[in-house]
């Protein structure tokens, strides 16, 4: 991150004639949505078409009153709802396995490319993250991953800050357990 970029907690308002700025937006965070996205989907292709299709449904709806006041926040919520979206079709692929339609939605397998620039470590601890229940991958993601504040997953998760907060601490626990154990 360069010192002309913002935060990564700073939200960036926008007006439906400032198209530019979702452009800037597009430039200025898609990296970090995009690593939101491979961490929540768990492949990098996948979480690069999220990440393009939230920006172009939102380049689409910029004329509308309704895209008044978008930001950050709004985005990383669109992107997250788009992550879930892609394990719904996979959990229906896997129910249909043998058809046409549900091999389109199933999980890629890795690229050697990136089996290999993935450490051993790094390797075991995205297997344990993947392993861990949606709500508490989310959370960790979120967090750790991130660098959003409670009120900010709170909000982006759609629960109470309560909620976030004892989230994170059993994905933590149970992130440790797996780890520990290696059952992931």
């Amino acid at each position: 991150m360069t010192s002309s970029e913002p935060p990564l907690t700073q939200d960036i308002a926008l007006t439906p004639d400032d198209a530019a700025g979702i452009a800037d937006l597009f430039r200025a965070r898609h990296v970090d949505l995009v690593r939101l996205a491979t961490l929540l989907v768990g492949d990098q292709a996948t979480a690069e078409d999220v990440v393009q299709d939230v920006f172009a449904k939102v380049c689409a709806r910029a004329e509308q009153p309704a895209a008044n006041g978008i930001a950050l926040s709004y985005f990383r919520t669109a992107v997250v709802n788009a992550c879930r979206s892609v394990h719904r079709r996979r959990g229906v692929a896997r129910r249909f396995s043998g058809s046409a339609a549900a091999q389109l939605w199933a999980e890629p397998a890795p690229s050697p490319e990136a089996t290999v620039l993935l450490t051993e470590d790094r390797r075991q601890v995205l297997q344990a993250l993947a392993a861990l229940p949606r709500r508490q991958r989310e959370a960790l993601v979120l967090r750790f991953y991130q660098r959003l504040t409670e009120p900010e997953i709170a909000q982006t998760m759609g629960v109470s800050r309560g909620t976030v907060k004892s989230t994170l601490s059993r994905g933590l626990d149970a992130l440790g357990g797996k780890l520990s154990k290696g059952d992931f």
